[in-house]
């Protein structure tokens, strides 16, 4: 991990960072605030960077690649709750707020970079940056509305149908997104998501 400041691709980093839709229109003074908070990591395929039970509790930032949020129960069976890419983030604050441990764990699906901060120092920094602040628990209460939605539609829609949402609210990450972990986020059996995806759409050619 380095900071921004000494990372070798700070400049691109930099660029990364003010296209997250949180950060996006931050003023200078909060990038100033902001910046010597922030450590750069980076993870492989399968690596834990919060773990589901445990206290530690951190917010990201997505640089690169793919994170998945996702909950286990005692007999290692997994819930698959949501993914996140590029420009988006993911985060303990609503654990930090209830002071409970973390309910799921943020795993990375492919290898991935990430700006992160402790969840003490970003919660101190969005006590001192309203419209922030503001910001972030909007899309914090999206967050929570989108798994909420994703755990509905599992009992609702057949199979086609899962796949179809997907398809429509999240195209960017349809095709990058391993067979395997799709299949299992949409309840699905790899060899039914492989067949469905081989299926033309309706008026296609």
């Amino acid at each position: 991990m380095s900071s921004i400041d000494t990372h070798p691709q700070r400049n691109t980093i930099r660029l990364q960072l003010r296209q997250c839709l949180v950060l996006r229109d931050m003023p200078a003074k909060a990038w100033g605030d902001l910046e010597p908070l922030l450590e750069i990591a980076d993870f492989g395929k399968g690596d834990l960077l919060v773990h589901q039970g445990h206290s530690a509790m951190e917010q990201f930032f997505i640089l690169d690649g793919i994170l998945k949020r996702v909950v286990s129960d005692p007999k290692g069976k997994e819930m698959i709750l949501r993914f996140a890419a590029e420009n988006d983030m993911d985060t303990s604050y609503a654990a930090w707020r209830l002071r409970t441990p973390m309910p799921y764990s943020i795993v990375a699906v492919t290898k991935v970079r990430v700006a992160k901060l402790s969840m003490q120092h970003w919660v101190e920094f969005l006590e001192r940056h309203a419209e922030v602040k503001a910001r972030f628990e909007y899309e914090v209460m999206s967050l929570m509305s989108e798994v909420m939605a994703h755990t509905i539609t599992l009992h609702l829609l057949d199979a086609p149908g899962r796949l179809s949402r997907f398809k429509r609210k999240h195209p960017e990450l349809l095709d990058r997104v391993p067979k395997k972990e799709l299949a299992s986020y949409l309840n699905l059996t790899p060899e039914t998501l492989s067949r469905l995806k081989r299926r033309k759409q309706p008026g296609a050619p």
